[in-house]
């Protein structure tokens, strides 16, 4: 490691909800790491007694060089969650946050120091890995790219299997921030996350305008991460149902203009619409409720 990259700080951002089931994993993963100027901020919405015994366990059992655990004092949202520990780690003095959740696990003791080496060596701003499923070890996520038509994130790879293909290094225009390391500069410049969103979109939100102001995102296919994908939301609970429809509404009146408004609002009543059919009764409302919601959030000039 040169001297930059052994002087820089990393601060891990991960927001907890009912998360005591991946906390040991997670904190395994953390205290393999051949890199220790790290401060890992543990962002809690379902502060407990038991998560407390859970995190003192995992800290006795695997060690980390140095942690916080942040009451958030209920549930305050992804993305406030987010912006508390990012808040904390700027104000430590952290050159760098790497937001990640906690469903996850990696194996390779060198993805910190790797992330800082890319950051500092390459001067890259955003820096995301490979990521595969958890349990089939197909990709999640080999990179992806903003589509404006239909207000999308798109994952590279999604489900597959991995192939060459997916082991470029490249730049990309989109990554959800499952595990992203980023700098403090985009921080300064494109502020932190919007708390509006409370879950899904937030992150979408915050790399469009990363993108927007002139950041570049580096994916690095050499570093490998487990995803143990939607372990503290279900995939058509009406939690996802109403936010989903109310964040992506919301996304496209903050960020698109023109036709690529218009066109993304009307993919969206299409595509919600066959949704809407297949939907119980509550799923309806949910869903209904939502557009409506999203079309009332004021949007900041």
């Amino acid at each position: 490691l040169n001297e930059i990259t052994a002087m820089a700080t990393i601060g891990l951002v991960t927001v907890l909800y009912n998360s005591d089931d991946v906390l040991p994993g997670f904190f395994e993963s953390i205290s393999r790491q051949d890199f220790s100027h790290y401060i890992l901020y543990l962002v809690d919405n379902s502060a407990c007694e038991q998560t407390d015994n859970c995190i003192a366990d995992c800290a006795t059992q695997f060690t980390v060089t140095s942690f916080r655990h942040i009451k958030s004092g209920g549930n305050v949202g992804v993305a406030t969650g987010n912006n508390i520990g990012i808040k904390a780690a700027l104000q430590d003095g952290c050159s760098h946050i790497l937001i990640l959740n906690n469903d996850i696990e990696f194996d390779q003791p060198y993805v910190f120091s790797r992330l800082l080496s890319i950051a500092d060596e390459k001067n890259e701003p955003l820096i995301v890995p490979k990521i595969f499923y958890y349990d089939s070890r197909k990709l999640w996520m080999a990179g992806g790219y903003m589509d404006k038509w239909r207000a999308l994130g798109v994952h590279y790879g999604y489900n597959k299997e991995d192939a060459e293909k997916y082991n470029q290094p490249k730049h990309i225009t989109y990554a959800p921030t499952c595990f992203m390391l980023v700098k403090k500069e985009v921080f300064d410049r494109v502020g932190i996350m919007d708390d509006k969103y409370f879950a899904y979109y937030d992150d979408t939100d915050f790399v469009f305008r990363a993108i927007k102001a002139g950041f570049t995102m580096y994916y690095e296919p050499a570093l490998n991460i487990l995803h143990k994908v939607s372990s503290s939301s279900g995939g058509d609970s009406g939690f996802y149902i109403y936010y989903s429809a109310r964040n992506k509404i919301y996304f496209i009146r903050k960020n698109l203009r023109g036709f690529y408004r218009y066109f993304s609002l009307c993919y969206m009543f299409i595509s919600r619409l066959a949704f809407w059919l297949k939907y119980n009764k509550q799923g309806k409302k949910k869903l209904v409720q939502g557009i409506k919601d999203g079309f009332n959030l004021k949007v900041e000039k």
